[in-house]
């Protein structure tokens, strides 16, 4: 299956109650090649504006977290476990990530990356495919706000630039 054809799958999915309160699914974007892929747990208010991934404030964040540690984020492949924001932006539910688990599956099968990066814990329930590394950390709406996160965070994406040199 091509990207193109899972994006509009995701679009017009109606497994899960999370489309009802939606205005725009956000399927993830980045390249087919990407080495990394960056999985959040769901889409906020700014990216359910956008179907963008990471748009709002914590996606400034993760740029400035990502520019300082080399990384162009037009190179990642960026999404969520679930693509459809929650109402009132609360933690998705376990049938809600299962009913998406497929899609983020078919998207790191799709994409190939060399690492997964998971972010949050949420994020950290993803599938997980063999022959790929993953590694979990903080989501970044959680480093904006804690000190030792965010010292973590940092860490953890500067491992990450030094891993796959």
């Amino acid at each position: 299956m091509t990207l193109t054809e899972l994006n509009d799958q995701i679009r017009k999915c109606r497994k899960c109650r999370l489309w009802h309160g939606a205005k725009k699914p956000v399927p993830g974007e980045g390249p087919l090649n990407a080495k990394v892929m960056l999985v959040g747990q769901n889409p906020g208010a700014e990216e359910d504006k956008t179907g963008k991934p990471f748009v709002g404030r914590a996606g400034k964040f993760l740029n400035k977290v990502l520019a300082k540690n080399g990384f162009n984020r037009e190179e990642l492949f960026i999404t969520n476990i679930v693509k459809h924001t929650s109402p009132k932006n609360r933690k998705p539910l376990p049938d809600e990530i299962e009913a998406c688990a497929p899609y983020l599956a078919e998207q790191i099968k799709t994409v190939k990356p060399k690492i997964v990066v998971l972010m949050g814990t949420v994020a950290w329930q993803a599938p997980r495919l063999a022959g790929v590394e993953y590694v979990e950390t903080y989501h970044p709406s959680a480093a904006m706000r804690f000190t030792k996160m965010r010292k973590r965070f940092d860490e953890d994406f500067n491992a990450l630039k030094n891993a796959l040199v």
